[in-house]
């Protein structure tokens, strides 16, 4: 049976499921802004982004941006009624003293009790990215990591220790990939779920390291 891998979008939709009402999340730069335009409906969640926004909606029509209302990533975005934008320096007082309950962000390595490392790779000529992903890593309640499992390569983005330089230390709480969704804990990783077409001893095979299932349902 083939693997079925969740697309960007997908993803998205499955982060978002997990999504709680009244929660203040972040969105990350790249793949973690098309959360957006997959919140479930019914509740209510309160987007933030560091560059100064508060009550974020979902990307704009084409044709309809308005390019002085941007995201952290300089996309287009739009406001929901109610929302504001500040100055950045606000936006990093609220990320930094615990007034957001959720994360997400992307990962060059996640380890199995969740450190993060997503700014640099460390080779030489990398282009190294931080913005604010270490003041979220740390000040959000919950940081969550979406990305592909596996590198171009086929690396595993799922490691026992982080090989490049940390955002974080024991920060990531879940990892949402294109094969399954994983929690991270003191003990090690536990399996929330799988794709079709995939069991839990070939994800372990593919990561190189073990999974518990402790009751789960997957």
């Amino acid at each position: 049976m083939a693997i079925h891998k969740r697309s960007k979008d997908e993803l998205a939709k499955r982060v978002a499921q997990d999504m709680f009402d009244g929660a203040y999340v972040n969105l990350g730069i790249g793949m973690p802004t098309l959360v957006a335009n997959h919140l479930p409906p019914g509740i209510e969640i309160i987007l933030h982004s560091e560059n100064g926004i508060l009550g974020m909606g979902p990307a704009p029509a084409k044709g309809e941006e308005d390019f002085d209302l941007i995201n952290a990533g300089k996309q287009a975005v739009t406001l929901l009624p109610g929302g504001a934008y500040f100055h950045h320096a606000d936006s990093f007082a609220m990320m930094r003293a615990g007034h957001l309950d959720i994360c997400v962000l992307g990962g060059f390595q996640v380890s199995v009790t969740g450190d993060l490392a997503n700014w640099s790779t460390g080779e030489p000529g990398a282009i190294p990215a931080v913005g604010g992903a270490m003041d979220l890593a740390i000040g959000a309640k919950q940081t969550w990591v979406m990305m592909d499992l596996l590198t171009k390569q086929g690396q595993s983005k799922v490691v026992p220790h982080c090989t490049y330089p940390l955002t974080g230390i024991a920060c990531v709480k879940r990892i949402y990939t294109d094969m399954a969704t994983l929690e991270c804990t003191p003990n090690g990783l536990v399996l929330i779920d799988l794709v079709d077409g995939l069991t839990k001893g070939e994800l372990e095979g593919l990561m190189g390291v073990e999974v518990s299932l402790e009751n789960k349902v997957i």
